[in-house]
This record gives C-alpha cells, sequence and structure tokens, in this order.
C-alpha cells in the first residue's frame, strides 16, 4: 500500500524542473543560447572579448611580465635537477 501511494502521489515528478530552476537562478549572467543575441552579434561579443584579452596579454608581456603567470614551469626555484 505504501509504494502504491508513492507512486500515485508524485512526489518526485518535478525535480527535474526544480533543479533546472535553481541552476538557472545560480548564475544570471550565463553565455549561450539564452542571451537573446543572434549568433553573429555573439561572434562580435567574443572577437571584442579575446581581441582585449589578447592586448592585455600583450601589454603585461612588454611591461616585465606582471608575476600573475600560474606556469610553475617559468618561476625561480622550481627548476627540476
Amino acid at each position: 500500500m505504501f509504494v502504491r501511494f508513492f507512486l500515485d502521489s508524485g512526489a518526485r515528478g518535478n525535480q527535474r524542473d526544480r533543479d533546472r530552476e535553481r541552476a538557472q537562478a545560480r548564475k544570471p549572467n550565463a553565455k549561450g543560447p539564452g542571451d537573446g543575441l543572434t549568433p553573429e552579434q555573439r561572434r562580435e561579443r567574443d572577437k571584442k572579448a579575446l581581441e582585449e584579452k589578447a592586448a592585455k596579454k600583450a601589454a603585461q608581456a612588454a611591461g616585465g611580465g606582471g608575476g600573475t603567470s600560474t606556469d610553475n614551469k617559468n618561476k625561480a626555484g622550481c627548476a627540476k635537477k
């Protein structure tokens, strides 16, 4: 009887929907098909972001490196002998 009641109640029927809503609420600034942009606008946005990133990296390299690198191979004192 309990099994039948549990299955008929639909207690877990909307779990997927609730989880999806919670995930949307956690990341409101998500990029993707739901951002309201056309593919051309998305390409332009991404192209601009990549150009800014490349310019920032070039400026950092020209300025001496900055020290924010996470590359362990080039850090002083970390060379294997």
